[in-house]
């Protein structure tokens, strides 16, 4: 697999020269023409001030994009497991499961992103007292909560499609081989749902990614933030633009890739 997606290649009929199908890429290969004639400015000290600024900023923005990416993961991983278990549930014979089920999916997949990050950052509170402890309750902890709300509810219909999708022709063979309800959806079941279930859930956290962009509006030092405070601070309008630009491109190095290997995974599927 790792040969089909990072040594994929393709054969150019004008020059005959193998090259990698990633460079043949009009964004991939834009960004990266931007990164290498910032480093030759670089090298040869001849790069304008807004770049010169930029640079110095860099470590700082990278610091940032690393945050928004820690909240996208940790928002992401707690999705999915509230998810799996909301859509197993959501599954169950009790008509109540099944409406009360229901509902938590309506409610968190049409409530606005900003909204439950907001609910979330002002309504729980700033530390937690257990026992004689007292333990602080970050910000960025709490929009890894109110990004994780909708995400737990499009896993959970993701999870519930996936294994709806599965012909109960299946688990009659499966029962006629005198195999158990558990051992069906473990060894049977479960994995096709994985394969099926991939494509959907990496769309779902490149979404979840651009949306950790709402972080800093909750006091959250992101990759915004830092932006905002670079902007300010050097106080240059091509700065400012040169900023904004790269922030666009930070968002964009890391997303792009998922939605690539999204796309090769949604093809390989067609295949099964």
């Amino acid at each position: 697999m790792a040969n089909d997606l990072v040594l994929l290649t393709r054969r150019s009929g004008a020059t005959g020269l193998w090259l990698p199908a990633v460079l043949r890429d009009p964004w991939l290969a834009l960004l990266l023409a931007l990164v290498a004639l910032n480093l030759a400015w670089a090298a040869t000290g001849t790069a304008p001030a807004a770049v010169q600024a930029l640079w110095h900023w860099w470590p700082a923005l990278l610091r940032g994009l690393a945050m928004n990416i820690q909240i996208s993961v940790l928002a992401m991983a707690l999705g999915t497991l509230a998810g799996l278990v909301v859509g197993a549930v959501s599954l169950s014979p009790s008509p109540l499961l099944r409406r009360l089920t229901r509902a938590y999916v309506l409610l968190f997949r049409n409530a606005p992103i900003l909204v439950l990050v907001y609910f979330t950052t002002y309504v729980f509170p700033f530390e937690l007292a257990l026992g004689g402890w007292r333990l602080p309750f970050p910000d960025w902890l709490k929009v890894v909560i109110g990004l994780g709300l909708p995400a737990s509810a499009n896993v959970a219909e993701i999870f519930r499609g996936a294994i709806q999708s599965i012909p109960s022709a299946q688990w009659e063979a499966a029962q006629s081989l005198a195999f158990r309800r558990a051992q069906i959806f473990r060894m049977i079941v479960l994995p096709q749902c994985l394969r099926r279930m991939l494509p959907s859930w990496m769309n779902l956290y490149a979404s979840i990614t651009m949306s950790t962009s709402l972080a800093s509006l909750v006091g959250v030092h992101d990759l915004v933030d830092a932006a905002t405070v670079a902007s300010n601070t050097v106080s240059r309008t091509d700065f400012t633009i040169l900023v904004y630009f790269t922030l666009l491109a930070l968002f964009f190095a890391y997303c792009y890739p998922i939605a690539r290997w999204t796309r090769y995974l949604e093809r390989r599927h067609e295949h099964y």
